[in-house]
């Protein structure tokens, strides 16, 4: 049997917590365009089995098809799971975890889908956390 990977993460605001097993170490990227549209690119993701969520009351449900529901947090509006209903496990957004350094990315679904704009084969300009803040957050407040 494979190794489990545990998970925890929580949304944007920290109103909605989770934490759940990862039976494969795998994220998975659709591409389709009801997750595009739902998360401004491809939904990433990873499978949660034992899923937990602490801040229930903070979930919004979305409908999205006759066998599947989005969830997201009402307060910051994180996306939070794809989930097939009647299913026991949860693909779960990969920007809520906390740690994804175990995660490898395996798999992508309805490639048929994706914007050419999405090949990373070309060489794209790439700033650091750092370069961003000094190229386009407002400078500080002068203290004099």
């Amino acid at each position: 049997m494979a190794e489990q990977t545990g998970l925890s993460g929580s949304c944007l605001c920290g109103a909605v917590k989770v934490s759940a097993v990862a039976r494969k170490p795998e994220v998975a990227a659709c591409h389709c365009d009801m997750c595009r549209r739902w998360s401004a690119g491809p939904f990433m993701e990873v499978t949660g089995e034992e899923v937990k969520f602490e801040g229930v009351e903070n979930i919004g449900l979305y409908q999205s098809s006759e066998w599947a529901e989005r969830g997201f947090c009402r307060q910051c509006g994180s996306n939070l799971f794809y989930h097939i209903l009647g299913a026991d496990d949860y693909q779960l957004s990969m920007g809520l975890l906390h740690d994804t350094s175990d995660l490898k990315f395996a798999l992508q679904v309805f490639t048929d889908s994706k914007p050419a704009v999405y090949e990373f084969a070309n060489k794209t300009e790439m700033m650091t956390a750092a370069e961003v803040i000094a190229a386009f957050a407002p400078p500080p407040e002068d203290a004099s």
